[in-house]
C-alpha cells in the first residue's frame, strides 16, 4: 500500500494565526506637545479553510504535508498604522471529503462539491491600538490589546468516493473484470483473493451519450464490518453510492446464503446501507445452462432486480445497463436522494475502529493483518480463471 497512489486517509496538524497587538504609542514631535495617542491596531492572523477542487481524486498531495500553518498577524505601529493581516491557507481536497477531530472522532464539515469553502480554523483578531480609547476624560491611554490567540486542531481526512452505482461483492467475484469491460478503467484482475488493494472508478457508457459513474472496491469477507481482510479500510467508498449491486458467482453454492452476508455486513458497517436501492448479478453465467438459470431464479430473493451475467462472453451486460440505468433514474431513487441531502446525518467515528484505522494508516501495507484462508469457506469457489489478455 505504501507505493500506491491512491491515499484516502491522512491526518494533519492545523494552526490559523494569531492576531498581532496593538500598539501602545504616544506622539511626540516638535510643535505637537500634546500629539496625543497614535497606536495602530494589530492585524488578523489568517485562517484555514477547506476547498472542495475536481481535478484531485485522492489525498495524495497531502499525505507528506502534516503541518498546516496560517500566517500571524502583524503588530500595530506608531502613527495609527494597522498591521498586516495573515494570508489566508486553503486546503484544496477532492470532492468527497469528510473531516474528522483526530482526538474525540467528531465530525467536522464535510466537502461535496467542486470550488465548495468551508472554515475550518478562523485566526484570531487584531488587538485595538490605544488610538481606539481614547476619550474626552482620557485622552491619553496607556494601553493597548493584545491579538487573539491561533486555534489549532489534529484532524483526519476521509475521501468517500462520489460515484452512482457500487460494486459489493466477495473476493474474485468477477468486480474488477466487469468495470473493465464496461469502461475504460483498467484495474488489476487475477484469479487470487484481494487482488484488488484500492478502489477504481469507472464512467460506463449508456444510449444516446448518457453515462454513469461505477465504483470498485476491494473484496468483502464475512467480518469485513469488525476490521477483517480490508473491508474496514474501503466499506466508506460505496456509503456516498446512489445504488448498490451485488455480485456473486454463478457457481456459489448458496448464492441466497452469500447475498445476505453481504447485507449483513454492510448493515454492521452502517445501517442507512440497506435504504438504498439494491441489484443483484450472478456472475460468470457463462458457466450454466438455461435450465439451472430457471432453477436458480426461483431461490434467489424477490425484493430486487436479478440479472444474469457474464463479462467474458457479454452475456446479460447489455439488460445489466438498462437495469441499472432503470434503477438510477426511478422516482423512489430520485426522492430519496433529495432528502438525504436535505436531512444528511454524519457519524461520529466509533473510537475503537478509529484507532485501529490510524495504526493502519502509519503501517506499511505488509504488517496489516489479513483473514487466513481458512477462515473463508470454500475459498476455490471465489477463484476465477482468467483468459489470457484480460
Amino acid at each position: 500500500m505504501a507505493d500506491s497512489n491512491f491515499v484516502d486517509y491522512v491526518k494533519i496538524y492545523c494552526r490559523s494565526g494569531k492576531g498581532g497587538r496593538g500598539s501602545m504609542h504616544l506622539r511626540h514631535v516638535k510643535y505637537q506637545p500634546n500629539g496625543g495617542p497614535d497606536g495602530g491596531d494589530g492585524g488578523n492572523g489568517g485562517s484555514i479553510y477547506l476547498r472542495g477542487n475536481h481535478n484531485y481524486w485522492t489525498l495524495l498531495h497531502l499525505k507528506y504535508q502534516r503541518h498546516i500553518h496560517a500566517e500571524h498577524g502583524g503588530n500595530g505601529g506608531r502613527d495609527k498604522c494597522h498591521g498586516t493581516n495573515g494570508k489566508d491557507v486553503y486546503i484544496d481536497v477532492p470532492c468527497g471529503t469528510v473531516v474528522y477531530n483526530a482526538e474525540t472522532g467528531k465530525y467536522i464539515c464535510d466537502v461535496t462539491y467542486d470550488k465548495q469553502e468551508v472554515l475550518l480554523l478562523k485566526g484570531g483578531r487584531g488587538g485595538l491600538g490605544n488610538f481606539q480609547f481614547r476619550t474626552s476624560t482620557n485622552q491619553a491611554p496607556r494601553y493597548a490589546q493584545p491579538g487573539e490567540p491561533m486555534e489549532e486542531l489534529t484532524i483526519i481526512m476521509e475521501l468517500k468516493l462520489l460515484a452512482d452505482v457500487g460494486l459489493v461483492g466477495f473476493p474474485n467475484a468477477g468486480k474488477s473484470t466487469l468495470l473493465s469491460t464496461l469502461s475504460s478503467a483498467r484495474p488489476k484482475i487475477a484469479n487470487y483473493p484481494f487482488t484488488t488493494l484500492e478502489p477504481s472508478l469507472g464512467i460506463v457508457a449508456y444510449h444516446d451519450h448518457k453515462s454513469f459513474v461505477m465504483a470498485d472496491i476491494p473484496g468483502i469477507i464475512e467480518g469485513a464490518s469488525s476490521g477483517k481482510g480490508l473491508g474496514l479500510r474501503f466499506l466508506r467508498h460505496i456509503e456516498r453510492n446512489s445504488l448498490l449491486l451485488f455480485m456473486v458467482p454463478g457457481d456459489t453454492d448458496d448464492i441466497k446464503h452469500e447475498y445476505e452476508v453481504l447485507l449483513n455486513e454492510l448493515q454492521q458497517f452502517n445501517p442507512e446501507m440497506l435504504d438504498k436501492h439494491r441489484v443483484l448479478a450472478i456472475t460468470k453465467s457463462d458457466l450454466l445452462d438455461d435450465e439451472l438459470i430457471e432453477m436458480l431464479r426461483e431461490t434467489l430473493p424477490e425484493d430486487l432486480p436479478v440479472v444474469f451475467i457474464s463479462s467474458v462472453t457479454g452475456l446479460g451486460l447489455n439488460e445489466l445497463k438498462d437495469v441499472l440505468w432503470r434503477e438510477l433514474n426511478s422516482e423512489s431513487n430520485k426522492l430519496q436522494e433529495i432528502t438525504a441531502e436535505d436531512t444528511l446525518v454524519h457519524r461520529d467515528k466509533d473510537m475503537r475502529i478509529f484507532a485501529e484505522e490510524m495504526q493502519a494508516e502509519d503501517a506499511d501495507f505488509d504488517d496489516i493483518e489479513f483473514v487466513e484462508e481458512d477462515e473463508i469457506e470454500d475459498l476455490d469457489d471465489y477463484e476465477y480463471e482468467v483468459e489470457e489478455g484480460e
